[in-house]
């Protein structure tokens, strides 16, 4: 269970990486289009936009709940404490993207939040790790 905990740890941290990729792609991608004279609107299809999208809106959440479930039964010290704080900062995530649609200028704490996900995500990797490590031996 260890390694299912560490392994779902990474899958967060990894896809918050892959979500600003995602976005930062969308934007250069509209940017582009429409200096060719496209016109976007939400009904516009953009692949970076649709991957951060079902990443964020999906994927990680299913992921972090995964998380949260398996922390009750991996035995690592601190698990279920970072797995929960990791699910927080996800639904803050969440509400923040759901916020920042009404105004704008709240995208740049979503922004600042995702560091704050991929940091607490790869905390509890990081716990998952160790406890997975034998002890080290005690010289006498």
């Amino acid at each position: 269970m260890r390694l299912v905990y560490r392994i779902l740890a990474m899958l967060i941290a990894a896809g918050v990486v892959v979500q600003a990729a995602a976005i930062a792609f969308a934007l250069f991608d509209i940017e582009k289009k429409t200096d060719d004279g496209q016109i976007y609107s939400k009904d516009s299809h953009n692949g970076g936009v649709v991957l951060h999208s079902v990443l964020g809106q999906m994927v990680i959440p299913v992921i972090a709940l995964l998380l949260l479930i398996v922390s009750f039964f991996a035995a690592i010290p601190g698990g279920v404490k970072w797995a929960a704080i990791t699910f927080g900062v996800l639904v803050l995530q969440v509400v923040l993207a759901y916020a920042g649609d009404a105004l704008p200028a709240i995208g740049v704490l979503h922004g600042i939040n995702a560091f704050a996900l991929a940091a607490v995500a790869s905390i509890a990797m990081r716990k998952a790790r160790l406890a997975e490590s034998p002890a080290p031996a005690v010289a006498a």
